[in-house]
C-alpha cells in the first residue's frame, strides 16, 4: 500500500498543477469589467467637430434620419416646421426646459451638459449635470414587462455587463418625453451598448424599437471624454421666469 501511495502522489501533483493552468488560462482569457466611474462629456458633438481634416476615429458617424410610420412622420415633420417658423420669428415654442422639466431618456444621454457615471454593487448610476437628472440602471435583473413600470422621464433600466460592453435596456418612458420631438408609443425601449473605444472615450450606441411608431428600429451613437478633474455642478431650475402662453409659446415673465 505504501508503495502505491507514493507512487500515485506525482499523478496527484501533476493533475492538481494541470488544473491550477487550466484555470489561470480562462480567467486570462476573461474580460474584465472597465472602470467608466468618473466624469464625461460629449465628445465630437457641435459644428465644426470633424473639421475637413482626417476623420478622429473616436468620433461616430452622423445620426441616421429615424424612418417612422407615414403617419407619424407628417407629425414630426409639421413639428419641427412649426418649431422653424416660431424660431425664425424670435417667438419660440414652449419645451419641456420652459416648466424646467428635465430632459429625460434618451435625450439626456446626448446633452451637451457633463455627467458622472457611478459604478457600485448592483447598480449604474447615470447623473447628468443639466436639472441634476439621476437613471439608475439595475445591474443583472429581470426587466419588466410595459404594464408593470409606472412611466416616467427616465424609464426602468436594467443593465448587465457583456464582455467590456454595459447593454442597458430601457422602457416605460411618458409619452410627452420626446427625443428631438420625435412621437413614441408605450412600447418604446430604448437598448444602450456604452463600450469604452479608447481609455479615455466611451461610446454609447443607442436604438431605438418602437413598433407603432418606427418602421425599424433606430440607431444612432454618442461619444463621450473623460474628465478627470471636474466635479458636476449644482444645477437647479429656480426662479424661473419663462412660462408657456395660451398658443404654446415661450414667454417671459417681466416682473
Amino acid at each position: 500500500m505504501k508503495a502505491r501511495h507514493l507512487w500515485l502522489l506525482p499523478l496527484f501533483a501533476i493533475v492538481a498543477v494541470i488544473a491550477m493552468q487550466s484555470g489561470a488560462s480562462a480567467q486570462g482569457t476573461s474580460t474584465a469589467v472597465p472602470d467608466i466611474t468618473g466624469s464625461w462629456e460629449r465628445h465630437g458633438a457641435g459644428p465644426g467637430a470633424r473639421g475637413g481634416g482626417p476623420r478622429d476615429a473616436t468620433i461616430p458617424p452622423p445620426a441616421p434620419q429615424p424612418q417612422l410610420r407615414p403617419q407619424y412622420a407628417k407629425e414630426w415633420q409639421d413639428r419641427i416646421t412649426a418649431v422653424r417658423a416660431a424660431d425664425a420669428k424670435g417667438q419660440p415654442l414652449a419645451t419641456n426646459y420652459t416648466d424646467c422639466l428635465p430632459d429625460g431618456m434618451p435625450t439626456m444621454m446626448g446633452a451637451m451638459f457633463p455627467m458622472e457615471i457611478l459604478q457600485s454593487r448592483g447598480q449604474v448610476t447615470i447623473i447628468e449635470e443639466a436639472f441634476t437628472q439621476v437613471r439608475r440602471i439595475l445591474m443583472d435583473k429581470p426587466q419588466k414587462s410595459f404594464e408593470d413600470v409606472e412611466p416616467g422621464f427616465y424609464g426602468h433600466s436594467v443593465g448587465r455587463w457583456n464582455g467590456d460592453t454595459l447593454v442597458v435596456d430601457t422602457i416605460g418612458i411618458k409619452e410627452n418625453v420626446r427625443f428631438q420631438n420625435m412621437p413614441h408609443s408605450p412600447q418604446m425601449r430604448i437598448t444602450e451598448r456604452m463600450k469604452l473605444v479608447s481609455p479615455n472615450v466611451l461610446w454609447n450606441e443607442i436604438t431605438i424599437e418602437d413598433p407603432v411608431v418606427l418602421e425599424k428600429p433606430h440607431t444612432y451613437t454618442v461619444a463621450y471624454r473623460r474628465m478627470p478633474d471636474y466635479t458636476l455642478l449644482e444645477y437647479v431650475c429656480e426662479d424661473n421666469r419663462e412660462y408657456a402662453d395660451d398658443k404654446g409659446l415661450q414667454k417671459i415673465r417681466v416682473n
